[in-house]
């Protein structure tokens, strides 16, 4: 009988994001949003598959009602050593896959699809709170903030 495989150090890692999030949001103005605003980010994140996966629910709240559901699937690659996110949201476009690592306690992923580039940075350098960070670019060389928050373990 074969050893089952067991999570290793880079999936340990994902245990920063793992409870309950709750966090104030600015989203700067957007073709999706051209006012932009505030709003309250809510985030659910577990381990799952015997600890090979993170599984991440949000969702955002703006003036009382529930204006964006995401979720999303974390994993290490070993293959190409770096991790990946698959999200889905509620805004009816197909899902991204960020690739990205750890570079001290900040998880940088970036994405590119055909409206260009997104990047997503999460800081873990504060115990029990993280900020975040959402930034877009036609290029992926010039960024512009898309939404960032700052979330408290609840």
């Amino acid at each position: 009988m074969m050893d089952m495989p067991t999570p290793g150090p880079a999936h340990t890692r994902m245990e920063a994001l793992v409870g309950a999030w709750t966090g104030d949001e600015k989203i700067y103005p957007n073709p999706w949003d051209p006012r932009g605003g505030t709003a309250i980010g809510r985030v659910q994140n577990r381990m799952a598959l015997d600890g090979f996966v993170l599984i991440h629910e949000y969702e955002q709240e703006r003036k009382g009602k529930i204006a964006l559901q995401g979720h999303a699937i974390l994993r290490w690659d070993a293959g190409s050593d770096r991790y990946v996110l698959h999200w889905f949201d509620s805004m009816g476009m197909p899902p991204n896959e960020f690739h990205g690592d750890f570079d001290g306690d900040v998880l940088t992923l970036t994405s590119e699809d055909r409206q260009g580039w997104i990047r997503a940075v999460w800081d873990f350098g504060e115990p029990g709170r993280y900020s975040y960070l959402m930034e877009v670019s036609a290029d992926g060389e010039s960024w512009r903030p898309l939404m960032e928050g700052e979330y408290r373990k609840s």
